[in-house]
C-alpha cells in the first residue's frame, strides 16, 4: 500500500516527503465497470437509461479524468492521454444523448454515430501500439476496445442489431479485462508482490 508520506534522511536531517498513490487502478476500474454496464445494454439486457448516463458522467468520466490528472503529475504521458481521452469520451457520449432530450440539439443520426465510433476505434488502435511497450493486460484491453468501437460503428452504419449485440458481448469482455487489470494492481500493490498476473 502506498503511504501518503514517507520519511527520508538527507545529511542526517529527517524530512517528510509526499508520495503519490498509483492512479491507474482507479482509471482502469472506472473505465471497466462503466464499459460493462453500457455493453449490457448493447447486448440487449436492458435499454439505454439514466443509470448508464450517470455512470458515464460520475465514474467512467470523472474518475478517469482524476486519474489522468494524477498520471500527469507522475509524468506518465500514455496514461494521461488514455485516461483523459476515455474520461472525456464518457462525457461526450452522455452529452450526445442528453442534448436532444433537452431540446438543445438534434439527435445524432446513424452516419454521424458511426463516424464518432469509428474515429474512437482509430484512436484506440493507435494507442494499442503504445501498449506493446507496457503490459499484456493493457494490450488485451486496448485490442478488444478497438474491436468494440469498430463493431459498434459497423452496427450503427448498417443498422444490423446482431452486430451491435455481438459488440455488446465483446464490450463486456473489454470492460471485465480492464476491471481485472485495475483490481490486480490494487491487490498486488497491497500485498507487495504479484498475487495476480497483469
Amino acid at each position: 500500500m502506498t503511504e501518503e508520506y514517507a520519511t527520508i534522511s538527507i545529511d542526517g536531517k529527517k524530512l517528510v516527503k509526499h508520495t503519490m498513490a498509483n492512479p491507474a487502478p482507479l482509471g482502469l476500474i472506472a473505465f471497466g465497470l462503466t464499459t460493462v454496464l453500457l455493453n449490457f445494454h448493447n447486448a440487449g439486457f436492458f435499454g439505454l437509461n439514466s443509470m448508464i448516463l450517470a455512470m458515464g458522467l460520475a465514474y467512467g468520466g470523472t474518475a478517469q479524468i482524476i486519474a489522468s490528472a494524477m498520471e500527469y503529475k507522475n509524468g506518465n504521458t500514455f496514461a494521461t492521454v488514455a485516461f483523459g481521452s476515455y474520461g472525456l469520451f464518457w462525457y461526450s457520449f452522455a452529452i450526445m444523448l442528453m442534448l436532444p432530450k433537452m431540446g438543445l440539439a438534434t439527435a445524432t443520426d446513424t452516419t454521424a454515430l458511426a463516424a464518432y465510433l469509428f474515429m474512437w476505434g482509430v484512436f484506440t488502435a493507435i494507442m494499442f501500439i503504445g501498449t506493446l511497450k507496457i503490459s499484456k493486460g493493457l494490450q488485451v484491453i486496448f485490442a478488444t476496445l478497438a474491436i468494440l468501437f469498430f463493431l459498434l460503428a459497423l452496427g450503427a452504419i448498417t443498422g444490423n442489431q446482431t452486430i451491435t449485440m455481438i459488440a455488446g458481448y465483446e464490450g463486456i469482455l473489454t470492460g471485465l479485462s480492464a476491471m481485472y487489470a485495475g483490481l490486480a494492481e490494487v491487490i498486488n500493490e497491497t500485498h507487495g508482490k504479484e498475487m495476480l498476473p497483469i
